[in-house]
């Protein structure tokens, strides 16, 4: 790309012509192969969300989130509440198909229209979601809403000590871009932030690679992936680099 220089000699950005800022993100389900997205609902949520987390005797999803663990179901329901009605962060359960059970939530915040900017977070996958074909299709889900509407930039944050958190980005196809320190302070300790995102631009490519990931015809009888996510993504590089194993 040609770099562009103003009168005064100093280079400058790419244009945006035509430039519009997107909606804010809907209400409203979004429906996939093994899973739906579904605006937080307590009623219709909580008691499936409270058993899958439940199965996390230890409460290591917790570790590195804000809040968490609960001392037990009427806790994590008033919790719950005034997170179903909030609009930044947009809160949604993530329902297996297979089992009509949410076992899992996510938000979009720091929802920023002008700007076109919009990060996925409080991220809390039971064990029952967890490196399941549930969770990545949940997150391509988000994703793809988020570019449809016309957002410029998707980001991903989590504490830079988050091994697994920072390997799922990786894997979902987020660039690393650097880490915030002493950014957060959370449950009495300091927290130095890794960020991740994904340009505008490198989506088409990105939707091409989930989607042939997400086809039937890669999960033999047994439900296990055929090709990773990280194979297809590498393999459909231009220059045809990169050899991926996950």
């Amino acid at each position: 790309m040609t770099q562009r220089i103003n009168a005064c000699g100093q280079p400058i950005g790419p244009e945006l012509p035509g430039w519009q800022p997107p909606p804010y993100p809907p209400r409203h389900p979004l429906e996939g192969r093994f899973c739906r997205v579904e605006p937080l609902d307590v009623a219709r949520h909580a008691a499936g969300l409270h058993d899958a987390n439940s199965l996390d005797r230890e409460g290591r999803m917790w570790t590195y989130l804000f809040s968490g663990p609960f001392g037990g179901f009427e806790e994590y329901r008033a919790w719950l509440e005034p997170r179903a009605v909030s609009e930044d962060p947009l809160f949604f359960a993530f329902v297996d198909r297979s089992r009509e059970q949410a076992v899992g939530t996510g938000a979009y915040l720091r929802i920023d229209t002008a700007n076109g900017a919009v990060e996925v977070g409080h991220l809390a996958f039971s064990p029952l979601l967890q490196r399941s074909p549930v969770a990545t299709e949940a997150m391509y889900l988000m994703m793809r809403q988020a570019f449809d509407l016309g957002y410029r930039r998707y980001e991903w944050k989590c504490d830079a000590l988050n091994a697994a958190s920072r390997r799922a980005a990786e894997r979902l196809g987020f660039t690393f871009e650097g880490v915030f320190r002493q950014a957060i302070v959370y449950k009495g300790r300091s927290r130095d932030t890794a960020w991740y995102s994904v340009l505008d631009r490198e989506w088409p490519a990105l939707d091409a690679a989930f989607r042939e990931w997400l086809d039937p015809g890669n999960f033999d009888a047994d439900g296990r992936q055929c090709r990773s996510l990280g194979a297809i993504r590498d393999a459909r590089r231009p220059d045809g680099s990169g050899a991926h194993e996950e």
